[in-house]
């Protein structure tokens, strides 16, 4: 109701002024433009009262409506109404700085390519285009070994052997699913990147794919090499992840049990934006298992969980376990590489071993698509979730009938 009474009376008392000029100029062409100068109105208006009075009542009458729909506004929302009236909004808004360096330069399928977004989490260089669920343009880089620390790689279209796989893809407005293209040889790369502390790497990139594929792309790059966010040095637990929850909860059950002995910390999958989730988190707490109840809630301070007021672990507390010890033994042990022997079929009959793991589908209609599973939906379909960074995560579901392959990407 406020905004409307405020509208009606923007309205009508620019309706007044109009009228106000219109009398200017049938009065003369000289009061007419002199009408449109603040001052000059004034003055034709106590000239010429007998003449401009109807349009100045019209606009005293605006003024009513506006006063009152202010009023009702200021006794709802004061800081709203202070706002509009420190003119605040008139001012450009300030673009914050981009988190990642990216100067890259060239084009995927003939189409320049401005990637926003980049990252090395698993073995996987992704740069993306586009914040949809679907990235507008994408090239990603699978590496056949897991760097630790500086990356150095160099490929020419000659060599042989293990060889990064090369993945393009994208997306017509037209279709549903982007198109997909996948290299193993016969391309030039070139990747020679430096550790950014906390969480980034930082160097040059150079990548041409054979002339058919219509992809360059050259420059120096920027990227981080997990989904967690820092900010002056510290954890920013404002930041929407899995992995900052993962942390929040990791540093919380260290200080509860009063040991730095906490692996494993598992928890459900949250879906973002979301301000409070209540979560069942499974983790190994001095080698043994604990399963407990909490609820993570995200206050100005950022995320935590709730009634956590536990101390700060004292310097000194203990933080590795024995090397010798059955736990760190069993640490070790090699896990069971899960993409072994693994079809449509197993993932159906047996969803809840692939929870959560990384994945490729391909459409019978052409197009493909990947996202971390979510398990099976109500009438069979497979569900993907895909993390999308500050944006939170999205999902989408395929029936099996639509699916001609699908692919693990993770042991």
């Amino acid at each position: 109701m406020d905004a409307l009474l405020i509208l009606a009376g923007v309205l009508l008392m620019l309706a007044g002024l109009v009228w106000l000029v219109m009398l200017a100029f049938s009065t003369s062409l000289l009061w007419g433009w002199g009408s449109l100068v603040p001052p000059l109105t004034l003055i034709y208006v106590v000239k010429h009262w007998h003449t401009a009075r109807k349009a100045v009542m019209v606009v005293a009458l605006g003024c009513i409506p506006l006063v009152v729909g202010l009023t009702l506004l200021a006794s709802k929302d004061a800081a709203r109404v202070a706002a509009i009236f420190s003119l605040n909004w008139l001012k450009p808004i300030e673009q914050a700085p981009p988190e990642l360096a990216i100067k890259l330069h060239g084009e995927l399928n003939g189409q320049p390519f401005a990637p926003q977004q980049a990252e090395l989490i698993d073995g996987v260089l992704s740069l993306r285009e586009g914040q949809d669920f679907f990235a507008r343009r994408e090239v990603k880089i699978r590496l056949p070994h897991m760097p630790k620390g500086s990356v150095r790689v160099d490929v020419l279209p000659e060599d042989e052997g293990s060889l990064p796989e090369v993945e393009v893809t994208w997306l017509l407005p037209e279709q549903d699913l982007p198109e997909a293209r996948r290299l193993n040889k016969g391309y030039t790369l070139h990747l020679d990147l430096q550790v950014v502390p906390p969480n980034k790497l930082g160097g040059e990139f150079h990548l041409v794919l054979p002339t058919q594929y219509r992809t360059t792309l050259s420059g120096r790059l920027e990227l981080f090499t997990d989904r967690l966010r820092y900010r002056d040095g510290q954890l920013d637990a404002s930041f929407d992840s899995q992995e900052t929850l993962i942390h929040i909860v990791e540093d919380y059950l260290q200080r509860r049990f009063s040991t730095r002995l906490v692996q494993r910390v598992a928890l459900p999958v949250v879906t973002f934006p979301s301000t409070r989730v209540a979560v069942d988190v499974e983790a190994r707490i001095n080698g043994k298992p604990q399963s407990l109840p909490l609820v993570l809630e995200k206050g100005d301070q950022g995320w935590r969980v709730e009634g956590d007021r536990f101390p700060v672990l004292p310097v000194g507390t203990s933080s590795t376990a024995d090397a010798t010890s059955p736990v760190a033994l069993s640490e070790r042990k090699a896990s069971v590489d899960r993409r072994q022997r693994f079809t449509l079929l197993r993932l159906l009959s047996s969803p809840q071993q692939y929870q959560n793991l990384s994945m490729r589908v391909t459409k019978v209609s052409g197009g493909s698509a990947e996202g971390r599973f979510d398990g099976l939906a109500s009438d069979g379909s497979i569900r993907l979730k895909q993390q999308r960074g500050g944006a939170g995560q999205a999902s989408f579901s395929l029936h099996p009938d639509e699916i001609s392959r699908v692919e693990l990407l993770e042991p």
